[in-house]
């Protein structure tokens, strides 16, 4: 296995803090600022992996209460293409693995889309999509990829989305098979824009985290 980028790893806390807010200021920002002028579009992109099983969660109940559990490894996963503006969802799915086919048949499917203007994808830096065949690919469907900075994934508004799909999908809750599983999951995904839209909009905004006050973050 090749080892992680040395870069990354030797910088400290405060050199992470100021690439994501060199990162935010000079490249997302502008590019968002343009997709929301209507001078092109934003996508944030990212794979979530389901794992069938149980997904616990907490709540307060006057009476003890038990949700069974299901049991296996079968995966069910998404690599998805979040539209900053019009918040709507692009993937692909499957139940082996998410490649680099994988993200060329995202790349496809948005460009089918026939979107006027500059398309711009933020993802991070996993191997499937920082590669030569992905940049080609991009390239020849004239689709601008942006990295994120590593270990940003408070900066992948995407990130939301699959925290929400959880809670709405799986959390306390039982699916006896690994169908009602994978249906519960797309159910919730096609209901972005209509019956979780309003949960959305308030969820998926354009402010991120950042961090700045580095003397409470090392207390």
């Amino acid at each position: 296995m090749r080892p992680r980028d040395p870069c990354s790893a030797q910088k400290n806390l405060a050199e992470h803090a100021a690439d994501q807010a060199a990162f935010l200021d000079e490249k997302l920002t502008p590019a968002l600022a343009d997709a929301q002028a209507n001078r092109g579009h934003v996508f944030f992109v990212d794979a979530a992996h389901f794992v069938f099983g149980t997904f616990l969660c907490c709540l307060w109940s006057f009476t003890r209460l038990f949700v069974r559990a299901a049991s296996g490894r079968q995966r069910f996963n998404v690599l998805g293409a979040w539209n900053a503006v019009t918040r709507e969802l692009v993937s692909v799915t499957n139940t082996t693995v998410v490649n680099t086919a994988t993200i060329c048949e995202l790349l496809h499917k948005i460009a089918a889309l026939k979107l006027v203007g500059p398309v711009t994808l933020v993802l991070d830096n996993a191997r499937y999509q920082r590669n030569a065949d992905v940049m080609v690919c991009a390239q020849r469907l004239g689709i601008t990829l942006l990295f994120l900075p590593s270990y940003s994934p408070n900066l992948n508004l995407i990130e939301r989305l699959w925290k929400f799909t959880k809670r709405r999908s799986l959390y306390g809750r039982y699916h006896a098979t690994f169908a009602d599983f994978k249906a519960a999951i797309e159910e919730t995904l096609s209901q972005m824009t209509t019956t979780y839209a309003n949960d959305l909009a308030t969820l998926m905004t354009l402010n991120f985290q950042r961090f700045e006050n580095l003397s409470l973050m090392a207390a």
